[in-house]
């Protein structure tokens, strides 16, 4: 007999409209009006001594559903964590400080990074408390993370990594921008200042006292890892969050805004689109600027990846509700234009300069499915220290993925070009659709060591559906 993970995967590769990326998780209390609270921008990073940054993770409470307060865990005890606004080419070394009772591992998401900074899932910083961690690197209390941070400007951000415990670890709050500036891109004269906005888009649920609602099989999160069964396709919450606030609204001048969306959901996808129509004009994905500007009606958005684009507020009339809108599922926030503005940015009609794909010197493949219960990659689920792939560094390879049903897919230190499909740009993660194959052309520059490849649902990615390779 068909699942039913099975049997909506088969109606979507059909064309029958079906989406599907988790099981929805329903709240406790009443869900809070939309639009209804202003967006909040997370606060930036600020050095302790030049280059050198120290964040405590720790436990805080914030009033996300109004009348309640939910306790987070945050870096520096916020949700979202501070953004990181640094330069390319100029080194940071950031101290990691665990004031929870769960280890920890910061990852870098889109980083090039050495391999002992890139937040291995069994690089673990431990807590207050010691759980049992077998084969694990422990590190007490503090890490330093270096970011060398040569690299292109880009959207990038940085989430927990824990062995088995990422899911419910990201959806208390372990996650922040970490934003890459260079002179090429600033020379563009694009949007920025108060006119460019991070986006952190979230979901959640909630408890009737206001915590979040997550179905851990340990709700301590020390202990015994993973979800409840039914849970084992994604956890999908009710509640849309952008920037930490529920369905939150923000006022602009009729002028261009440069919005930089990221998708930090653990399961879901969103499909986002403006109402009263309108259209975005993409200028960068993951790994940086695009070589031309692309207009989009929609952006279909999975967890793990970015989007760099612009809305024209001008072509609205001023006093007009816009709203960025998820065509799988509802709203996501409003925007109001509530004057007219002196506008004196612009969108180039080439961004950047093509930068052409090397040959490739490898083939592999990599088959996302379910196994006896279990998500593995090539029928096999995660085991620490066994390595399925060995990329010489500076050499481009073909990565053939290849699933049974919606698997973002995320190459850590590699960044990739999207072969057969529309993705344009080089990118870190890929929706890979039910029954589908997608091959990139993966490039491995910056520094050996052992890295890792895996589903960024993190319900499946912390049930095995993981590997690593090494970089020689």
């Amino acid at each position: 007999m068909i699942s039913r993970r099975g049997f909506l995967a088969l109606l979507l590769a059909s064309g029958c409209g079906v989406e599907v990326s988790g099981e929805r998780l329903t709240s406790g209390l009443p869900l809070p009006p939309k639009f209804a609270r202003p967006l909040t921008l997370p606060k930036t990073a600020r050095p302790t001594s030049p280059g050198r940054y120290v964040v405590t993770q720790r436990p805080a409470r914030m009033e996300i559903i109004p009348g309640t307060t939910t306790e987070i865990w945050g870096y520096d005890g916020t949700f979202p964590g501070p953004t990181f606004d640094l330069r390319r080419g100029e080194q940071a070394v950031v101290t990691i400080r665990n004031d929870l009772t769960v280890p920890t591992s910061t990852h870098l998401h889109g980083g090039v990074t050495p391999a002992d900074s890139d937040g291995h899932p069994m690089d673990l910083v431990v807590g207050t408390v010691r759980p049992h961690h077998a084969g694990a690197t422990l590190h007490e209390r503090t890490k330093d993370y270096v970011y060398p941070l040569d690299q292109r400007a880009a959207t990038l951000w940085y989430h927990d990594h824990r062995m088995d415990f990422t899911g419910p670890q990201v959806y208390k709050g372990l996650a922040g921008f970490f934003l890459i500036r260079d002179d090429e891109e600033e020379k563009l004269g694009l949007p920025s200042g108060d006119r460019e906005l991070p986006l952190m888009i979230c979901d959640r649920s909630f408890e009737p006292d206001g915590s979040f609602r997550y179905p851990a099989l340990d709700p301590t999160l020390l202990l015994r890892h993973g979800v409840r069964p039914e849970f084992m396709e994604g956890v999908v919450g009710e509640v849309v969050l952008v920037n930490g606030v529920p369905w939150p609204h923000h006022e602009v001048e009729a002028v261009r805004y440069r919005l930089r969306l990221l998708n930090a959901s653990n399961a879901r996808r969103y499909r986002l689109a403006l109402r009263p129509g309108g259209a975005f004009t993409q200028i960068g994905s993951d790994q940086g600027l695009l070589e031309r500007p692309l207009t989009r009606d929609t952006i279909t958005i999975a967890p793990g990846e970015r989007y760099d684009v612009i809305v024209d507020f001008a072509r609205y009339p001023v006093g007009s509700h816009v709203t960025l809108t998820d065509l799988l599922s509802g709203d996501v926030m409003r925007f109001t234009v509530t004057r007219r503005g002196r506008d004196d940015s612009r969108v180039p009609a080439r961004l950047t300069n093509p930068q052409p794909v090397d040959n490739p010197v490898a083939r592999r493949t990599f088959d996302f499915r379910v196994r006896d219960g279990v998500w593995a990659i090539n029928g096999s689920p995660y085991l620490p220290g066994r390595s399925v792939a060995a990329p010489r560094l500076g050499t481009t390879e073909i990565w053939r993925f290849v699933s049974d049903f919606h698997h973002p897919v995320h190459v850590h230190l590699g960044r990739f070009r999207v072969l057969g499909r529309e993705e344009q740009g080089w990118k870190d993660t890929v929706d890979v659709r039910p029954y589908e194959t997608v091959e990139v052309a993966v490039r491995f520059d910056g520094y050996r060591g052992r890295y890792m490849l895996h589903c960024h649902n993190l319900e499946h990615e912390d049930m095995a559906m993981m590997t690593d390779f090494d970089v020689v």
